[in-house]
């Protein structure tokens, strides 16, 4: 009896039983990611934070700035994680992308928590020399 109980403890101290800010950052990133590749702009949408919902209007507006100015994001070929930090208004996550070129790009997200989770509230181009690759 004293095993099972040891056992159902260590079980319960080594799994997370919620995820942190950080996984659920990158799970946001990783979902809008997914959806850019399916073209699947309503879903991608919906990662956005309300006031780029608002600046955009609808999905269309929003997956045609997507497609035109971050191509990158629009159809990767792999992305990594890097730094994540609190920001004052949220979190940021930095990411590299890996372009169907091969090349790659240093981005930025930064999120803000909604009572719907985790919404992206914009994204900026970092030096790639920041990196070591």
């Amino acid at each position: 009896m004293r095993f099972l109980i040891a056992f159902v403890v260590s079980i319960c101290f080594s799994t997370p039983i919620f995820a942190g800010p950080k996984e659920d950052v990158q799970a946001t990133i990783s979902l809008q990611l997914e959806a850019f590749k399916k073209d699947d702009f309503d879903t991608a949408f919906m990662f956005a934070s309300p006031s780029i919902r608002s600046m955009f209007q609808t999905s269309q507006n929003f997956g045609q700035m997507v497609r035109r100015g971050y191509p990158m994001v629009w159809r990767p070929q792999k992305f990594n994680f890097l730094e994540h930090r609190k920001d004052p208004a949220g979190r940021a996550q930095d990411i590299q992308i890996i372009d169907q070129s091969g090349i790659a790009h240093y981005l930025r997200y930064f999120l803000i928590e909604t009572t719907k989770g985790w919404k992206i509230s914009g994204v900026q181009f970092l030096n790639p020399s920041d990196y070591s690759v």
